[in-house]
């Protein structure tokens, strides 16, 4: 829905199609020319006979056909109009080609993952108010050209934390659909830490029902069924996003130690905590019991996630020895991979010994110590993956300036163009760009409440961050960019999406 008062003039002038230049992330290859193709009540969808190309369709009918008011039937037969056809040859598994002329619209891929991401890209070439849930005027002109495309990174994520905050699983829907429009594939969701459990473990039934009864400040708190977490993960899957679960430990652990006083050394359990300190909460590492109950969580929550990754945490356990948290690492990292799945940590598990294949999240700061960014780089060095989160960057719940009303600053004012402004590949001394995996946007949820306050965060922010992801770093160039990104705003406002209107990105006139 869009805004109430808002003018949907476009991103282009009125009856002129958008140029394939204005694409965000900005594609690896752009070659426009040639007429635009006008969609009309007589286009057709036309997909080749397979599932990836059948669903990409039919998603691409639901986005078009309410601010059309046109029919645009999928079929099989015939040509012209918007095709969408797997089996292209050398896209990669997420790559696309889009050709336009003035009889139609070509996208094909190698997978139904390039298919999906260049339908995204096929969004943005038509004017904004394509995004409304009401017939708008048009026209709907497709710039002509060539546009190829494949991502930089295979690993372009956000996080979303669901525990100082629940969120419901239509809100994080809804959240999975903003990733997908600008090609993010991973979401990661925190669902466990000191303010609430998210994520139903039948083996230990108090966790959610008593251990995710509150949040920050109070309040019910929520968690989710088994049933709700299937279903997050089946849409995601639909929008080519995978989940990747985090149960957090040994620290951050307050609500479990609340929901179980045996999981505490001395036997009593905590009261459950609402505030936002942290480091005070450790799971007692000498206890046997501890490894039955991390193996029952990390086997029941691997069993309804089909993507590769279990995130364990790892981040600022300060009520926990080095030694113990040696211990704890070197037990906990092969129950993940008894059950089948690739063990992701916050950086931090680098003063462990990270499992062979295992990723490591990085969140320190351009000021973080040489000593342990080396230790980071190091580990890299030895075969460790590395995702870049670096908190002064990408953390979207950091402040814009200090009259920001939502997020905090413990890592300074985070800017528009200080988000973007940076480039992975370089990004960590010491540590070879071939271990780079990618870079992952983090949204804590101390002081965000609502879907409105997880956009008011992310956008502008996000997109920039998809951009450092998607696209090669020849094409990085803020005085671009910010161009790029104000062409953004008439979506979003189509979208229902409230931004914060940064400085020195010209924004459209309201």
């Amino acid at each position: 829905m869009a805004a109430a008062g808002i003018s949907l003039t476009g991103a282009a002038p009125a009856g002129t199609a958008t140029p394939m230049s204005r694409v965000v992330p900005a594609p690896a290859s752009v070659q426009p020319g040639g007429s635009p193709y006008r969609i009309t009540d007589s286009t057709r969808i036309r997909v080749d006979g397979s599932r990836g190309a059948r669903e990409a369709g039919e998603y691409l009918a639901d986005i078009l056909r309410p601010s059309t008011g046109y029919r645009l039937p999928v079929t099989t037969r015939g040509d012209g109009g918007l095709q969408l056809r797997l089996g292209a040859k050398g896209l990669g598994a997420e790559g696309y080609r889009l050709t336009g002329g003035s009889s139609g619209v070509t996208i094909t891929a190698s997978g139904p993952a390039g298919l999906f991401h260049g339908v995204q890209t096929l969004r943005q070439l038509l004017p904004p108010a394509v995004e409304m849930d009401s017939v708008q005027p048009g026209p709907w002109l497709v710039a002509g050209g060539r546009i190829e495309d494949s991502p930089r990174y295979g690993w372009r994520g956000a996080m979303l934390d669901v525990s100082r905050h629940f969120f419901t699983v239509g809100q994080v829907k809804r959240y999975v659909d903003q990733l997908a429009l600008y090609k993010l594939n991973k979401l990661h969701l925190h669902l466990s830490d000191d303010q609430g459990w998210r994520i139903a473990i039948d083996s230990w039934p108090r966790l959610a029902t008593y251990g995710g009864s509150t949040q920050v400040g109070g309040g019910t708190g929520g968690f989710y069924t088994k049933a709700d977490y299937r279903e997050i993960v089946r849409y995601a899957a639909s929008r080519y996003v995978e989940i990747v679960p985090e149960i957090d430990m040994p620290g951050h652990t307050n609500a479990a130690l609340a929901s179980y006083a045996d999981l505490n050394c001395d036997g009593v359990a905590p009261p459950l905590y609402t505030g936002t300190d942290v480091g005070f909460s450790s799971l007692c590492v000498p206890k046997d019991l501890t490894y039955d109950f991390v193996d029952d969580v990390i086997r029941e929550l691997a069993a309804i996630t089909p993507g590769r990754y279990l995130h364990i945490g790892g981040d600022e356990a300060h009520s926990t020895s080095h030694e113990e948290y040696v211990a704890f690492m070197d037990r906990v990292q092969p129950v993940v991979a008894k059950y089948g799945k690739t063990v992701v940590g916050w950086h931090q598990l680098t003063a462990a010994t990270p499992a062979k294949g295992a990723v490591a999240q990085y969140w320190g700061l351009d000021s973080t110590g040489a000593e342990e960014k080396e230790r980071v780089a190091a580990a890299a060095r030895g075969g460790t993956g590395v995702v870049l989160s670096p908190a002064d960057r990408v953390y979207l719940d950091m402040k814009y300036d200090r009259d920001t009303p939502l997020g905090l600053d413990w890592a300074g004012y985070v800017d528009v163009r200080r988000s973007y402004d940076w480039d992975p590949g370089t990004y960590l001394p010491g540590a070879p760009s071939s271990a780079i995996r990618g870079v992952e946007a983090p949204l804590w949820s101390e002081t965000i409440v609502t879907s409105a306050d997880i956009e008011y965060m992310a956008f502008p922010r996000l997109p920039g961050v998809a951009e450092l992801g998607w696209s090669s770093a020849s094409t990085h160039d803020w005085e671009d960019y910010r161009v790029r990104l104000a062409a953004q705003a008439e979506r979003w406002e189509a979208l229902g999406i409230g931004y914060f209107r940064a400085p020195h990105v010209p924004w459209p006139a309201r």
